[in-house]
């Protein structure tokens, strides 16, 4: 057996345990069986954040080892055109928290969340519905503190990246102190929680300087299990699971690192439309565009891969909560992300993009047998979105789904076997990072229209005969007529807007930002800037 072969088989082991760094002198935990009969099923959401749809092994990667996500994967329903409607983290979770797409919930791109209230929210519904509703890791709600009508909030935000020493004559830069970085700092009150010294959308991977249970992703694993391992209300659980990784920084612990080492890594995807974005964009480790060297692009990838695989353990230690105390036949089960990440795919780094490896995601859902449906092993290509996981829990707990939301319930989907479902999504991200990013796009998974607004460019690809988008095909005559539809279908989208937008039938350029609409609680006309935010994109 060769190295690689051997730290694969290793590696995979090891994550099927929820192994530690010390796995053959740990004893396995005791758990006490649940007892308590609840009249509903358990509902628990879990997350990680920019988790591109590919790196998971269930969709297809060979190099990456996720068990513990394929296992959820083989007992349950996979969905393989699962999109975010706006790639980022704030505007990704505000379809998330309120199961209406960007238009109707009002954030277009990034910026903050709504502090305000929306008539329907996730946590607060499900409260209502007589769950108790708990979120562990991050939430991107701004203030932090903001609870949406959860119970309880147990955040990880990684406050400190943001509010340094220059800001602390600003009012209120301290008092938004995360409790994951509490937690660090009362187990080494003296160091810094970031001494890897990669900022927050560094390009680069490095292997975490402390030991790996001071790790942001061990200690959202760690709080899940220790709820799931004393719950014994009488009211089922909802439950939020939401890992800060595999975001940048790609600072997984050395032996996440190492499991890659001398893994032959899938290289960069660049398009021939893609020249543009080969120069850097600037200085500094956190560009969104530049043509890096391939060995940079390969450790990037190490680090980011190491980090994927670092949440897959941990997600197999709440598996084996959930089964060691008869919770697992008795709880659904949701796995996604809020977008991806580009990983130097088409010349470009982070999110925003309405690109494959920025917008779409994996989806996964694991139906128990106490809902009595026929769900394991299925495979899904209908489209679905972050939007539509508010009426899937609010299905599961048998509570009415409110007309007024976009989103639609996985369970009926999958009861129904695809039946009368949207034929395509859509998708759209206001300016970031330069006014050239900036579009709104239309996908059924296996076509995209993209339509850039600041000039007006247009972009077409086939999905599913170029799934890497590596040929656009808006100059090709053979497909006018599949760019004319596409072109009218975002025309249709489009025109309740306005003529900002559609005008004489015609999409209309839009050189200028437009972050909220008017359904954005508390909307002023005025707003036309990013107000301050707690995370950069």
């Amino acid at each position: 057996m060769d190295r690689r072969s051997f730290m694969g088989s290793m590696g995979a082991a090891l994550l099927a345990a929820g192994a530690t760094a010390q796995a053959e002198t740990v004893e396995k935990p005791v758990y006490t069986p649940n007892t308590v009969k609840r009249d509903r099923p358990n509902v628990l959401l879990l997350m990680a954040d920019q988790l591109r749809f590919d790196c998971v092994g269930a969709y297809g990667n060979k190099q990456i080892l996720t068990p513990n996500l394929d296992r959820i994967a083989q007992e349950g329903v996979r969905f393989t055109a699962a999109y975010s409607c706006t790639p980022s983290c704030t505007p990704a979770r505000a379809a998330l928290l309120t199961g209406l797409g960007p238009w109707r919930n009002g954030l277009l791109g990034y910026g903050n969340m709504a502090s305000l209230p929306y008539p329907v929210e996730k946590g607060r519904a499900m409260a209502q519905a007589g769950y108790y509703a708990t979120s562990i890791g991050k939430n991107h709600y701004f203030p932090i503190r903001n609870a949406h009508g959860y119970h309880n909030l147990v955040c990880d935000e990684h406050c400190s990246y943001w509010f340094h020493k220059q800001d602390a004559q600003s009012e209120g830069s301290w008092e938004e102190r995360c409790d994951y970085e509490a937690w660090f700092w009362s187990q080494m009150p003296d160091k810094d929680p970031h001494a890897t010294g990669l900022t927050w959308n560094d390009y680069r991977g490095l292997p975490f300087v402390y030991p790996e249970h001071l790790h942001a992703t061990h200690w959202t694993g760690e709080t899940a299990v220790n709820f799931l391992k004393g719950y014994e209300r009488s009211e089922p659980f909802f439950l939020k699971v939401s890992f800060i990784r595999p975001h940048s920084p790609y600072d997984a612990p050395q032996r996440f690192y190492d499991m890659y080492e001398d893994v032959d890594l899938p290289a960069a995807q660049v398009g021939d439309w893609a020249g543009k974005y080969a120069p850097r964009s600037g200085p500094g480790n956190e560009i969104w565009h530049g043509q890096l060297p391939p060995e940079q692009i390969r450790k990037s990838r190490q680090g980011y891969y190491g980090s994927v695989s670092f949440v897959d353990e941990q997600i197999g230690r709440i598996l084996e909560v959930l089964e060691r105390r008869n919770l697992l036949e008795e709880t659904l089960i949701l796995f996604l992300s809020d977008h991806g990440d580009m990983l130097g795919d088409q010349n470009l780094w982070r999110k925003t993009y309405g690109y494959e490896a920025s917008a779409h995601i994996p989806m996964l859902m694991r139906v128990p047998a106490s809902m009595h449906m026929q769900a394991a092993g299925k495979v899904m290509d209908n489209p679905v979105e972050l939007r539509d996981i508010l009426p899937t829990v609010l299905d599961a707990a048998g509570a009415p789904i409110p007309e007024s939301l976009e989103g639609r319930s996985l369970l009926q989907l999958v009861r129904s076997g695809g039946a009368d479902w949207r034929a395509y999504i859509d998708l759209e991200h206001d300016v970031c990072y330069a006014p050239s990013n900036h579009w709104n796009g239309l996908t059924d998974g296996k076509w995209k229209y993209l339509y850039h607004a600041q000039r007006g460019e247009e972009q077409l690809f086939h999905l599913t005969d170029d799934p890497h988008e590596l040929h656009d095909l808006t100059g090709d005559t053979e497909y006018a007529a599949e760019l004319s539809l596409w072109r009218q279908r975002l025309v249709q989208h489009l025109e309740e807007r306005g003529p900002e937008w559609v005008k004489e039938g015609k999409l209309v350029p839009r050189p200028h930002s437009t972050l909220h609409s008017p359904n954005f609680p508390g909307f002023a006309p005025a707003q036309t800037t990013l107000s301050r935010v707690v995370h950069g994109a």
